[in-house]
């Protein structure tokens, strides 16, 4: 029956759902397990959860390397929660900002008993809906749960894997300082997340390696013109660039803050404030350096026309992610622009850290 939801829309359901504190049930065979999502977690769902079965928290090894828990399962920590621990001990523990100011969180009991599936795909559902990377799983449920939203777990730890397709809505002519000759192309995701946009200047062929950027959104950057990063200055100066040639694509892509979205970008920023860097900054909150995708670049690329790029790019690993998935790159084109005493140590970390070359 076609008005059954497929196992991609009860993902994007799922995702919704922890956003707005509610919980969703990963289901194993017959073992099921109750997630939600530390983020904003409530006092009153905490103690409705925990009065279910054995709950414990979830964040990852990343976290767990700050807070000095016992990551037995390798990528992540499974936290024993403390019998009066209360919503307040849960944000302290998946939230980094009172570390400096509270230090003293533990001592953490770690699991390492049985197996720690259902706990990783919690987590990776916490950071797919760009909340924080921890998650309160309490399993085994027996309960009936009525109204929650079920998935199955391998189901949905294998499309956390695949590639999401995109597909193209609609394309509009828009003249731009740079170039009269502007058309934007609106690309939606088939997993329900959000659009990305491509402003192609002029007709490149499509026989021929086209000047092309993958530009990340960044809020800060390319609209309020932050100078904390180089973002804004890149875009403009790669824009500029394929106005002087005549054509380009500039992909803009959904991706805030390397993407772990703009209010985890934030609180990356206020630990940076404390004096950590971007990448430090991450790992605290319990994110790798960078969780971009960049097969959403390639994917919309091929279904543009095109095979093979002049890619506008200070980052080799975006290099080497085009052409894993498909898209030949003939030159990498420098884009060194955007340096000011503000972000000379951001990019200094760029450099030395991620590997880029500026």
């Amino acid at each position: 029956m076609t008005l059954i939801p497929t196992p991609t829309e009860r993902l994007a359901r799922a995702r919704t759902d922890l956003r707005l504190g509610l919980p969703v049930v990963l289901a194993s065979g017959d073992v099921r397990a109750l997630v939600l999502a530390a983020e904003g977690i409530s006092a009153d769902r905490l103690a409705e959860a925990r009065a279910l079965g054995p709950a414990t928290l979830a964040i990852t090894s990343w976290r767990a390397e700050t807070l000095r828990a016992r990551p037995y399962d390798g990528d992540l920590a499974r936290l024993k929660l403390p019998g009066d621990a209360g919503a307040d001990w849960v944000a302290s523990v998946a939230d980094p900002a009172t570390d400096l100011a509270h230090p003293m969180k533990g001592p953490f009991e770690a699991g390492r008993e049985g197996a720690a599936d259902l706990h990783r795909t919690a987590l990776r559902l916490a950071k797919s809906a760009h909340l924080l990377p921890a998650a309160l799983v309490v399993t085994p449920v027996t309960a009936d749960l009525p109204g929650l939203t079920v998935l199955d777990a391998d189901a949905t730890a294998a499309l956390l894997d695949q590639p999401v397709p995109h597909r193209e809505v609609v394309s509009g002519r828009v003249p731009l300082s740079v170039s009269e000759k502007g058309r934007v192309h609106v690309f939606r995701p088939g997993d329900g997340g959000e659009e990305h946009f491509v402003c192609e200047i002029g007709r490149p062929p499509r026989d021929k390696p086209v000047l092309a950027r993958l530009h990340s959104a960044c809020f800060t950057g390319d609209v309020l013109g932050s100078l904390k990063c180089d973002c804004g200055p890149q875009l403009h100066s790669a824009l500029a660039a394929m106005g002087r040639e005549g054509e380009g694509v500039l992909l803009y892509l959904s991706q805030e803050g390397r993407g772990i979205g703009l209010a985890n970008k934030m609180r990356a920023y206020s630990l940076q404030d404390q004096g950590f860097d971007t990448v430090e900054a991450n790992h605290r909150l319990g994110f790798e350096d960078d969780e971009r995708d960049f097969r959403t670049g390639a994917d919309i690329l091929k279904r543009l026309g095109f095979s093979s790029v002049r890619l506008m790019t200070n980052n080799p690993a975006k290099v080497r992610m085009m052409e894993a998935h498909g898209i030949a790159v003939t030159e990498r084109v420098p884009l060194a622009v955007g340096l000011n005493p503000l972000n000379e140590k951001y990019l200094d970390v760029k450099a030395k850290k991620s590997g880029h070359i500026l």
